[in-house]
């Protein structure tokens, strides 16, 4: 690990005039701490922001659910208040990682790395998030733009995100058994102007698949699914699952996600 200069952040404005051309901000450090270590990445400046209190807390009104930057997966899985308004977030902040990882990963951290598997950029686009961030607001639509890459502006820093609430959603994800990431994941959620299906672990980025949204808006069952067969050519093929499979494995889980909306 190379040497940079350690900031302890106690507000968003202290941490942004902290931050240079290359730095990182430190919250939850499930993935910066191990790219240090294994020298993938290295920055000159490290800002930790896990302790700025505008970052942390939830609140729930009668129509959206924000979390604050700073919240643990732990925090989120926990919420009474969550698991009444917006279940399957609940739900899907509960099965990130294992208990080690949920008690240290934060949201904020989750979505600006971006990771493809990841399970928290599914919960965004299918609940038509807004990102709020240390310079401005950013529809989830707009922010996911790649592998690893965000909307986000260099010095920029998540605040909190603001889920819009559902008429009913449910998230099913397909595991890999050792990592907990997702092979696939899919999130479906109906709002009242629409049906979302959102899929993560499947592409490069995270993305709204609709071809099931197709399907589910004609015929909201799982049946509606049975005969369906999706594109495999721009599906993610790796040791664990052919892009062939995994194509099978969106419907089946998109399958169980009908089956369980609530």
């Amino acid at each position: 690990m190379k040497q940079f200069n350690f900031h302890e952040a106690t507000s968003v404005k202290e941490a942004v005039k902290a931050s240079s051309k290359k730095s990182a901000y430190l919250s939850g450090g499930q993935t910066l701490i191990p790219s240090l270590k294994l020298r993938l990445a290295s920055f000159d400046d490290i800002i930790n922001v896990k302790n700025i209190k505008d970052l942390q807390g939830i609140k729930v009104s009668a129509k959206t659910v924000r979390v604050g930057a700073a919240s643990k997966h732990a925090d989120v899985a926990a919420s009474k208040e969550i698991q009444k308004a917006i279940p399957s977030l609940s739900s899907l902040a509960g099965r990130i990682g294992d208990a080690q990882v949920r008690n240290k990963g934060t949201l904020g951290g989750s979505i600006a790395n971006n990771d493809p598997s990841a399970c928290y950029p599914s919960a965004c686009l299918a609940l038509n998030a807004t990102i709020h961030t240390s310079d401005r607001k950013i529809e989830a639509s707009k922010f996911f733009k790649g592998m690893f890459e965000t909307a986000l502006k260099k010095d920029e820093l998540v605040t909190a995100v603001e889920f819009n609430i559902p008429e009913s959603s449910c998230y099913v994800k397909i595991p890999n058994p050792a990592s907990r990431y997702a092979m696939v994941g899919v999130y479906i959620a109906k709002h009242k102007s629409e049906l979302i299906c959102a899929v993560t672990g499947a592409k490069p980025v995270v993305y709204r698949c609709k071809e099931i949204e197709k399907e589910l808006n004609n015929s909201f069952s799982a049946d509606a699914l049975n005969n369906l067969s999706l594109d495999h050519s721009e599906i993610n093929s790796d040791i664990h699952a052919s892009a062939e499979y995994r194509a099978s494995l969106v419907i089946s889980a998109a399958q169980k996600a009908v089956m369980n909306c609530k």
